[in-house]
């Protein structure tokens, strides 16, 4: 797996088919609990552009630095989705990441973000975090060739080896070099607790008392770091796919490859009992141990695509988290596990790019990739950890056998190295996170979800003084305005009326 832990990624492209505890920083929440150096924000006079079709963007200013706002600035760029009836007030909304842009997600997909109620009720807002694409971005390679080798080039040495380990040292600390050097100041000041003080700034200029979120994925963690700065400023919230705040990022990962082995054991399951094509027979067990040789075997092949490039094990490990974050994409799987016993590479390169944000014509979308990896390292422990990646390796394999250490190489290791050699210290956040005093927060969480493991969404609603855990049987990553009428009636009552249910409703 490569870049964004946690994000929205394939789902709101699947529905599009069908048609991503201590004090942090001085100051308050608003104009009468902010230094006066604060007040220019909080009181800024907003122009919005029109966009056609109900939607309008605009900047916002905040400072780069929230311990110095008599310095330097930079703007944060803002979408809005207009209510389509007369609007109750703002939505803002988080499609994950690190590194997902809100921004394009309320333009190009708003009617998949949220249910058709919410959307004619509520100003749905979208905005880049600090960092990410249209606000002031972080940059590391600006030639995509350069993104091509760093995201798929192979290495001498094999994986697994002290060699491999030293040639991933000194690629992540070219990586780390190229990102401080091409990003400047803004890589020290891109942590979540700088962006929930945006977010603070988003609320008040947008004329809302209080704040009405929407978060996917990472996206859980914006909302739950707001929720601890500012518990008096919640109003109605809702977190879907949670992240788990309270453990260590190592910890987090290993999960996570624990959510994708389950989820490649229910593809397994389908395809051998559904699917005529599929690759795989004599059951379960058997269909898994014969995807461990697919992978074990794959860099003695030297497949290379109808581009040129060489694929390896890793990007393998990449193209099947990609197939597994929903089911509409299991035939997606299997066609490339068919493709790959015969030698052919295009479909698994198809799925990693399309993890990678890579066009066909080798371009990059944004700059999602460097996102997720620069806000890993400013804001997590795999830097400061004292683990290594012979350690990783152990604890990858022991949630996920199968698949671990494949899905480790492009995405786990990768970034051990890197934040061993990251030039900013980690950020100062919240080590608790109950947000005492905060209204009721919903928590979603699928019971097989791949990338933030229902086990997430149980944790973060008990941290939550008041959290409220929303379950969700079945697969893929989030569910909310998916269809799902248990859900959706749920989240939709508490964002329209209020209302929030008695006990978790088991969907």
């Amino acid at each position: 797996m490569h870049r964004r832990t946690t994000a929205l990624t394939a789902l709101i492209a699947a529905a599009a088919l069908a048609l991503t505890g201590c004090t942090l920083l001085p100051g308050g929440g608003d104009k009468t609990e902010t230094p006066s150096d604060t007040d220019r924000f909080y009181s800024q006079t907003l122009t919005w552009t029109d966009e056609g079709a109900l939607l309008d963007s605009t900047t916002i200013e905040v400072p780069l630095d929230w311990s110095d706002p008599a310095g330097e600035t930079i703007e944060i760029a803002v979408m809005r989705h207009q209510a389509t009836q007369k609007s109750r007030g703002s939505l803002l909304m988080n499609p994950g990441g690190p590194g997902g842009s809100g921004y394009d997600y309320v333009r190009d997909y708003a009617q998949y973000v949220v249910s058709p109620d919410v959307l004619q009720n509520f100003d749905v807002i979208g905005f880049d975090p600090r960092g990410v694409n249209h606000s002031n971005a972080v940059t590391c390679y600006t030639d995509p060739a350069d993104r091509d080798q760093y995201l798929y080039g192979t290495y001498e040495a094999p994986y697994g080896s002290q060699g491999w380990v030293d040639e991933l040292t000194q690629r992540e600390k070219d990586y780390a070099a190229a990102c401080a050097e091409n990003t400047g100041p803004l890589l020290a000041h891109i942590d979540a607790g700088s962006v929930a003080r945006d977010m603070d700034v988003i609320r008040a200029v947008l004329g809302d008392e209080k704040i009405n979120y929407l978060g996917y994925s990472y996206g859980t963690y914006l909302g739950t770091v707001y929720a601890e700065l500012f518990p008096e400023k919640v109003g109605r919230m809702v977190l879907d796919g949670a992240v788990d705040p309270g453990v260590s990022d190592l910890e987090a990962l290993a999960n996570q490859m624990g959510g994708f082995e389950s989820a490649l054991r229910a593809y397994m399951d389908d395809c051998q009992l559904n699917d005529p094509g599929c690759p795989f027979a004599g059951g379960t067990d058997a269909g898994m141990a014969k995807v461990r040789a697919i992978l074990d075997g794959i860099d003695a092949k030297g497949l290379t695509g109808s581009d040129g490039r060489e694929l390896d094990s890793a990007t393998v490990g990449t193209a099947i988290a990609e197939n597994l974050y929903s089911d509409i994409f299991w035939p997606d799987m299997t066609a490339m596990f068919a493709d790959l016993l015969r030698g052919d590479a295009d479909s698994a390169f198809a799925a990693a790019d399309d993890y990678n944000g890579r066009n066909p014509d080798g371009s990059y979308q944004d700059n999602s990739n460097d996102v997720y990896s620069a806000v890993t390292c400013a804001e997590g422990d795999l830097g400061t950890d004292d683990s290594d990646a012979f350690d990783d390796i152990a604890a990858l394999q022991q949630k996920a056998p199968t698949i671990g250490d494949y899905l480790g190489y492009d995405d786990t290791f990768v970034l051990e190295a890197l934040c061993s050699n990251w030039p900013h210290p980690v950020a100062d956040l919240p080590a608790e996170f109950d947000a005492a005093g905060a209204a009721p927060i919903l928590v979603i969480g699928t019971s097989n979800d791949p990338a933030t493991p229902y086990a997430n969404a149980v944790s973060l609603a008990e941290q939550l003084d008041s959290g409220v855990l929303i379950s969700y049987e079945g697969e893929g990553h989030t569910i909310y305005a998916q269809g799902v009428p248990c859900i959706d009636d749920t989240v939709d009552a508490y964002l329209l009326e209020g209302t929030v249910p008695d006990e978790d409703p088991k969907c």
